[in-house]
């Protein structure tokens, strides 16, 4: 018994390395058990990602009767706020404080931000749809506040957390730690979004009160716990009469060279090509292929299964000396297949097959963030963290936020064009807006195919290493 007990241990100890990425993330500075439970913001995030873009946006589409374009305003509000990211990483390298904290005030505040938003959000949400006088004044102003708390909620705790992270984990397992953080980020969404169908599978008005402040309660309790004694008190770099550098300064040292320009460019095209779906995938899924509320709500899951299987693979090729640009174009291709599945699934009338090219969108997307984060985090340079992640954040969050505005305005105006007959007698029905945003993806991932070519180009090889198998560097750029 001792052997087989002392052999199934040898095994479980040579196996964990290779089958769990991210094993080896730990140190002794900050033990697996306290990383996981610093990770916990990032689960409350992915649970206002998705009851904000997921379940929210399907149940005002065609629950509530609210039109496209006005909750793809809503929701692109916060989004365009995210290039004060940078700001705030900036400001959260360089935070005068006499507590000795840098980041545990801007988690705290984005904490506070993020619950006030959701706590407010379903009774905007009711007010907007209503008949009664002054609701069509106050329900729109009250559903943008409540979208842009959470938005700026969101990302003040994300960038400040994954600053702190870096902080505390030595420099050789940071991009591992980091990944980890957002492989609990895609766990959150996961996870909320089986609990949030689960929850409204039977829609009614106080379920959903009940539904969205719940969520502000969770995310409250979830990121004090995370931020219960994690950031060690240093007076010395919190000082008030340490010099401060002026951002336009910070900011040119971080573009000199130009490669980090084009990175960020690669970055938002990239994401607009992945996220400008993310308010249509499941209207789409209920108008055109007749799914039910239920069903469209797990495709939130897909998303996200597919995301951890894309993050699975980055730490593996990363783990194995990967370039990430070249990963990250490798993603771009995988995400023009996934959105040509999606479209052939209406005429092929398959639900299978729209499944798949929501989970593959959640492949590539995932791969396509991890790989371009890392690919920042190797910019940062003098403790600058915070500057790094928070541009490669503030990039990300703003081409998403553009890209779902505009996906929700082409898509209702191809569908009004084709229902006035406009685009021919072959373009009428209600997936025809959809497939043209569809289609807008597929250039945008192509477009960031050329973009981060030359970044790939310029990565050195060692001279023992064999040519890979996907070359992007022979990509027009």
């Amino acid at each position: 018994m001792k052997r087989a007990r002392a052999a199934s241990f040898e095994f479980w100890k040579n196996l964990s390395p290779r089958f769990l990425p991210f094993a080896d993330a730990a140190s002794e500075d900050l033990p697996l058990g306290r990383l996981l439970r610093l990770s916990l913001f990032q689960i409350s995030v992915g649970m206002a990602v998705v009851l904000v873009s997921g379940t929210l946006n399907r149940l005002m589409i065609v629950e509530l009767n609210v039109h496209a374009w006005v909750v793809a305003v809503m929701l692109a509000l916060p989004l365009l706020l995210a290039p004060f990211r940078t700001l705030i990483g900036y400001r959260s390298d360089h935070h005068r404080s006499y507590l000795g904290w840098r980041r545990v005030p801007y988690i705290w505040l984005g904490t506070l931000l993020q619950f006030g938003g959701l706590a407010i959000m379903p009774f905007a949400l009711l007010v907007l749809t209503s008949s009664q006088p002054g609701a069509a004044i106050g329900g729109p102003l009250g559903a943008a506040l409540a979208f842009f708390l959470v938005g700026l909620g969101m990302h003040m705790t994300q960038t400040a957390g994954l600053a702190l992270a870096t902080d505390l984990v030595p420099e050789e397992k940071r991009a591992r730690a980091v990944a980890l953080i957002y492989v609990m980020l895609l766990v959150g969404m996961a996870g909320s979004a089986v609990a949030f169908g689960w929850l409204l599978r039977d829609f009614d008005e106080i379920r959903l009160i009940r539904v969205i402040q719940g969520a502000a309660v969770l995310t409250l309790v979830l990121n004090v716990i995370a931020l219960w004694r994690q950031e060690p008190r240093r007076p010395e770099l919190t000082r008030h009469d340490r010099e401060r550098p002026p951002f336009r300064e910070v900011w040119r040292d971080f573009l000199a060279g130009g490669q980090s320009g084009r990175l960020l460019i690669a970055v938002g095209l990239g994401t607009a090509g992945f996220t400008m779906q993310d308010i249509l995938l499941e209207p789409y899924g209920g108008e055109v292929l007749g799914l039910s509320i239920a069903e469209t709500t797990t495709l939130s899951a897909l998303l996200a299964a597919g995301s951890l299987a894309g993050l699975a693979v980055a730490a593996r090729r990363l783990g194995r000396g990967g370039d990430p640009h070249r990963l990250a174009g490798f993603a771009a291709v995988v995400g023009i297949f996934a959105f040509a599945a999606v479209v052939f699934a209406d005429p092929l009338g398959s639900a299978l097959v729209f499944r798949i090219g929501t989970a593959l969108i959640g492949f590539g997307g995932g791969l396509f963030a991890v790989c371009t984060m890392t690919a920042a985090m190797r910019l940062a340079e003098g403790g600058r963290s915070g500057l790094a992640l928070g541009a490669w954040g503030a990039v990300q969050a703003s081409a998403a936020g553009i890209a779902i505005a505009l996906g929700g305005v082409i898509r209702d105006g191809v569908t009004a064009l084709g229902a006035e007959g406009a685009l021919g007698p072959a373009f009428t029905g209600p997936a025809v807006g959809y497939g043209v945003v569809y289609h807008v993806e597929i250039v945008l991932l192509f477009m960031t195919l050329v973009a981060i070519g030359p970044l790939v180009r310029r990565t050195a090889r060692p001279a023992n290493r064999k040519s890979p198998e996907f070359g992007l560097a022979e990509l027009p750029a």
